[in-house]
C-alpha cells in the first residue's frame, strides 16, 4: 500500500533561508515534526524570529507578505513552536527523517553536493524532494543510491511561499516508486497545495 506521511512523521528541511523558514512553519502548522538545519547560527536565529513573528495569538495575518496565518489559539501556536527543532548539522536533521527537502541554490554543483550528503546520512527510508526548475530529476536521482526515492519540486521559491491552494508540479522518473509519489503528494496536500506529476522517464543505465 502506498506510504503516507502521518502527523508523527519527521520532515528535515535543509537551509533556513526564506524558503526553508516558510516550509518549516507550514509543515509544523500541518502537524509534522520539523527539523530545520542551517550551518549558519544567524540563519537559524532569523528562522526562529520569523516563525515566532508569524504566530499571532488572535490568528490575524502578520504584516509580512510571505504567509497567511490560519486562525489559531495560543495553545496551537505553542504546538507549532514545539514542532520545529533547529539543528546545525545535516546529520542531525536527517537521522530519523521520513522526508528531506533541500533549499540550496538551484545549481548543479550545489544540488549534487547536497544530495550526496543526504544520501550518505539519511536512513534508507528517507525520501528526497529537491526544488529545481532548471535541472533534470533523472540526472540528480541517478547520482544517489536511492533514485526511486527522489522527486523534483518544479517551482520557484517565490511561487511557493504564501501561495497555498495553488497547483504544484512534481517531477519523477520511471524509477520513482508509488510509495514515494504518495508520500510527497500527501505532504503537499497537507500544506494546502494541489500536486500534479510529470514523469521525465528512466535514467540511463
Amino acid at each position: 500500500m502506498p506510504s503516507k506521511l502521518t502527523l508523527s512523521a519527521k520532515v528535515a528541511i535543509i537551509g533556513a533561508g526564506p524558503l526553508g523558514r516558510w516550509l518549516a512553519l507550514s509543515a509544523a502548522r500541518a502537524g509534522f515534526r520539523v527539523l530545520l538545519e542551517d550551518v549558519m547560527p544567524a540563519n537559524l536565529h532569523h528562522a526562529q524570529e520569523y516563525i515566532r513573528g508569524q504566530l499571532v495569538p488572535d490568528g490575524r495575518k502578520n504584516a509580512g507578505p510571505t504567509t497567511t496565518v490560519a486562525k489559531a489559539t495560543s495553545a496551537q501556536d505553542d504546538s507549532v513552536m514545539i514542532g520545529v527543532a533547529y539543528v546545525s548539522t545535516i546529520e542531525d536533521a536527517v537521522r530519523e527523517a521520513d522526508l528531506a527537502i533541500d533549499c540550496v541554490p538551484d545549481e548543479l554543483e550545489s544540488k549534487l553536493e547536497i544530495l550526496w550528503l543526504l544520501d550518505r546520512m539519511a536512513p534508507p527510508r528517507t525520501v528526497f524532494a529537491t526544488p529545481t526548475t532548471r535541472l533534470s530529476i533523472v540526472d540528480l536521482a541517478g547520482c544517489t543510491y536511492r533514485p526511486e526515492k527522489c522527486v523534483a519540486i518544479a517551482a520557484e521559491a517565490r511561487d511557493l511561499a504564501g501561495n497555498s491552494n495553488a497547483e504544484i508540479l512534481l517531477r519523477t522518473t520511471a524509477q520513482t516508486t508509488p510509495e514515494t509519489v504518495a508520500l510527497v503528494e500527501n505532504f503537499w496536500r497537507r500544506l494546502g497545495f494541489t500536486p500534479t506529476f510529470e514523469n521525465e522517464g528512466r535514467a540511463d543505465s
